[in-house]
């Protein structure tokens, strides 16, 4: 589902019956449609939720953390059994750094090709990547080992949980070009930002998103609900629970 958007949850599970499944033309599309390890394979027990705000990933916007416990609560009045948890390989390995290691060799030399002779006009996210040093084998190695103790500790938490409830973003909607962020106190890079999606572009985990809740500036805040491999009907579900329930459900982008 990654970049797949849709107005409503009924409309993007119609997108996901269409894309799902093997089309002959990606041999890493394998498994059949009909392969559910989710809810659909057992449709009459409680969900089982665990919901967390940092568990390693860093400070989080007050007004966002306080919107995941909202939505926790809320699927709680729908009879799932909803707990606070924590992932415990993101306290040891920090995804935006794996990420940041495991991509640099491939992203960098496509970056300065594209940008050359027209470096003044690099993005941030550009610039950013051009002052990394090269990754070396040896911390690639690493970053790999790393991932593999992601993947682990999920499945670990998934043999408890049906779902994981947690930010979209640690920051806030904000302006272009700002550069850093002061959270609970802390400061941080305008990258931390992805913080909270990039463990499931490293594990290839199903996630989505769902608006939940408006900021004190009037900006859309969204929660993001993760399950196991091929469980995607587990997050739809979830989501179109979320979405009855969303304080916010009537508000749509004028068009």
């Amino acid at each position: 589902m990654t970049g797949t958007r849709a107005r409503t949850i009924r409309d993007l599970a119609l997108a996901y019956s269409l894309l799902a499944g093997p089309d002959g033309a990606d041999g890493y599309a394998t498994t059949p449609p009909e392969f559910d390890t989710g809810l659909g394979a057992d449709p009459d027990r409680p969900l089982r939720v665990g919901w967390l705000v940092d568990s390693g990933l860093g400070p989080t916007d007050p007004e966002i953390a306080a919107t995941v416990r909202e939505a926790a609560d809320a699927l709680r009045t729908t009879g799932a059994e909803v707990d606070a948890v924590s992932i415990p390989a993101l306290e040891r390995d920090n995804p935006l750094d794996l990420w940041n290691k495991l991509s640099l060799l491939e992203v960098k030399p496509a970056f300065q090709e594209i940008t050359a002779g027209d470096e003044d006009q690099m993005f941030t996210y550009s610039k950013f990547v051009e002052s990394l040093p090269d990754t070396s084998m040896e911390d690639y190695v690493r970053a790999e080992q790393g991932v593999g103790r992601l993947r682990d500790s999920f499945a670990e938490y998934f043999h408890s949980y049906d779902l994981l409830l947690l930010p979209v973003t640690t920051i806030p909607t904000h302006e272009h070009q700002l550069g850093d962020f002061t959270l609970n106190g802390q400061t941080v890079g305008a990258f931390h930002v992805s913080s909270t999606t990039v463990p499931f572009n490293l594990t290839g985990l199903p996630a989505l998103s769902v608006r939940f809740g408006t900021s004190s500036d009037g900006m859309p805040i969204a929660v993001q609900l993760a399950s196991k491999w091929y469980a995607e009907s587990t997050i739809l579900h979830s989501a179109s629970l979320l979405e009855a329930l969303s304080p916010v459900r009537d508000q749509h982008p004028t068009i």
